[in-house]
């Protein structure tokens, strides 16, 4: 009895990636071999690692291999692999839907942007999607290892919204998937295309790729492997040119772009280990949109035998944007996600890792400034999570931030702390900093003025991450490092008894602020950090930064209300306007725009922006 074949529509979200595919997504169609290769590879990869524990699995068929052929008749381009296969759940869950949480955030985006990026290749799991760009029908034959010949599952759609599915005999397991090609594809029926493109992509897939031996223009019924076939980390590092290792990346960490730089180690000893290390050139994709959640680890073997595909526990969060590989020589085998996580060894694998990706990273600052500079602008912020989360390394990441500065070229970020030490005068001994949402707003700050009037450097920060940074970096090369707008300055003795002489005569000013204000302030002070603003803001030296409290409130976190000290400049016009003015209700209009606009100058939230432009048009119509 021929079992009932099943049709059912794709989720909406894979339906907008077939389209995305088919009509601007891939400007490199040929990637669709590198993609189904890569699969087949991980699925051998699977069914090695489960024969450890069930060598059963491999009965019959235990030399895995990666098979590509071609039918110029039928104008079929098949990949069959003998690896791990699916069951029909499996396959409605790998290719009916898909199950990355980032890829509503991809499409929206793609949707905003209307991009054709071939950079995008490959990074959010669809990469089995590009055979639709060279084929109008795709077809795809699995059976699970372990399971009978007639749980075979047989998948075929022609992408336009709708598959179907049918129980059949398969007396092979793995999974085949055969591409029916569009008429414009005959360029893909001949095999020296079709080897070309394994060897520039697929050359260092640890498993043979074979194909037929062509005979008088047709395919025979003889094979051969067609490839390297051998893992590239095992290789001397004096055997592999540039190429190879970049050719590599692309298929490791399915990227259409080299990598920025990698390191390749081999650790000899009691623990003997190697580990091949990439930085991407830009961000990878699940790293832009669904950041710390969606992250991927290294791939980890033991003795070439494969373990795991996301080992996270192999690099700590804030170095998540590096692909690679460590292959182990004497971690148990039968290990697990749970052995994992309390494993020493592994420890020292990882805190191995860290040290040559900041070695890395290091080597770029010191002699490629130009690559580091790439580096730093697509993983800087993702490397300032370092320094609340590696207190080990936090010198060393300090070491790397770059940051704009009053001294500096414009917004750039380029200045180092060593930069600001190198500059500071002899009886400095403090890093000055700001923080703000934006470079304008860092360097437009009032605080900054008596800085600027007496030449001392300040860095301006702007990234969001920096204020909680900086709750874990208080000193660096025995520096303190200190915010201009938190805590009192450090005055000497002739400016204190210049400060206290004019928070004497300003006595009845402040008084009158304090009055007219009432609850909205804390507190009323001189200020010694204004030069030409009449006001500004004064936060305590663990307070947050308005800024960054009202990011905080927008992304519905519950915030403390606080109340803000204000500061002014008694010499200032618009102070001596509200000194001067006797009627009541103009002198409150004038000292709630003064502390507002120094909220506004701070990055707060107005607590009532339309009482403000009435207040406003108040004074100026007079």
């Amino acid at each position: 009895m021929t079992a009932p074949v099943e049709t059912r529509k794709f989720e909406a979200e894979v339906a907008q990636v077939l389209h995305l595919v088919t009509h601007s997504l891939y400007s490199h169609k040929e990637i669709f071999l590198r993609e189904l290769i890569s699969n087949a590879s991980d699925a051998c990869d699977k069914l090695r690692f489960e024969s450890i524990a069930k060598p059963e699995l491999l009965s019959g068929d235990a030399e895995l291999h990666i098979d590509v052929s071609w039918d110029p008749q039928a104008r079929t381009i098949t990949v069959r692999d003998n690896g791990i296969g699916m069951t029909r759940d499996e396959v409605v869950a790998n290719i009916g839907t898909i199950a990355s949480s980032g890829t509503r955030r991809f499409l929206e985006a793609m949707s905003h942007e209307q991009k054709s990026d071939a950079r995008l290749i490959g990074q959010f799991g669809v990469g089995f999607y590009s055979a639709f760009v060279v084929a109008d029908k795709v077809t795809v034959l699995s059976r699970r290892a372990g399971a009978p010949a007639g749980d075979g599952v047989k998948w075929e759609s022609d992408g336009k919204g709708e598959y179907s599915l049918e129980q059949i005999d398969l007396p092979e397991r793995g999974t085949a998937v055969v591409l029916h090609l569009k008429p414009e594809e005959d360029e893909f029926l001949k095999r020296w295309q079709l080897r070309s493109l394994i060897t520039r992509y697929s050359d260092h897939v640890a498993f043979p790729i074979r194909m037929p031996i062509e005979q008088d223009d047709k395919p025979t019924d003889e094979w051969e492997t067609v490839n390297d076939a051998s893992a590239l980390w095992t290789k001397p590092k004096s055997e592999i040119s540039d190429e190879d290792y970049q050719s590599f990346y692309k298929t490791l960490g399915h990227d259409f772009n080299d990598a920025l730089a990698w390191t390749h180690n081999r650790v000899e000893g009691s623990q003997s280990f190697t580990t091949l290390l990439y930085i991407p050139s830009q961000p990878p994709f699940e790293l832009m949109m669904g950041g710390r959640d969606e992250r991927k680890g290294l791939k980890l073997y033991i003795k070439r035998v494969f373990i795991m595909d996301a080992a996270e526990e192999l690099l700590p969060n804030y170095l998540r944007f590096v692909r690679g590989v460590v292959d182990a020589d004497d971690l148990p085998l039968n290990v697990s996600r749970e052995i994992l996580q309390h494993n020493r060894q592994l420890e020292r694998i990882k805190s191995a890792c860290v040290k040559r990706v900041l070695d890395l990273i290091e080597k770029l600052a010191k002699d490629e400034p130009e690559k580091f500079e790439t580096f730093y602008k697509a993983f800087g912020n993702t490397l300032k999570e370092g320094i609340g989360e590696d207190q080990a390394n936090r010198e060393r990441i300090a070491k790397l931030l770059r940051f704009a500065s009053t001294k500096g070229d414009g917004s750039a970020q380029k200045v180092s702390l060593d930069d600001y030490i190198s500059r500071m005068p002899v009886d400095q001994d403090t890093i000055w900093y700001i923080t703000a949402d934006s470079y304008a707003a860092a360097l437009g700050s009032p605080q900054l003025e008596a800085f600027k009037a007496k030449g001392v450097e300040v860095l301006l920060m702007s990234d969001r991450i920096d204020e909680w940074m900086l709750g874990s970096l208080h000193e660096y090369a025995g520096k303190k490092l200190r915010n201009v707008a938190k805590g009192d300055l450090p005055l000497d003795d002739e400016g204190k008894k210049q400060q206290e002489e004019a928070s004497k005569a300003a006595e009845p000013l402040l008084r009158k602020l304090k009055e007219l204000l009432g609850d909205r302030v804390a507190d009323v002070k001189v200020s010694a950090r204004l030069t030409d603003s009449p006001s500004c803001l004064a936060l305590s030296d663990y307070e947050m930064a308005p800024h960054l409290a009202r990011l905080l409130r927008e992304a519905g976190h519950d915030m403390p209300d606080s109340k803000p000290t204000l500061e002014i400049n008694p010499q200032h016009p618009l102070l001596k306007r509200v000194e001067a003015e006797g009627d009541q209700a103009k002198a409150k209009d004038l000292a709630s725009l003064l502390l507002e606009q120094a909220e506004i100058a701070a990055g707060a939230q107005l607590p009532d922006p339309a009482a403000f432009v009435q207040r406003m048009n108040r004074v100026l119509l007079g």
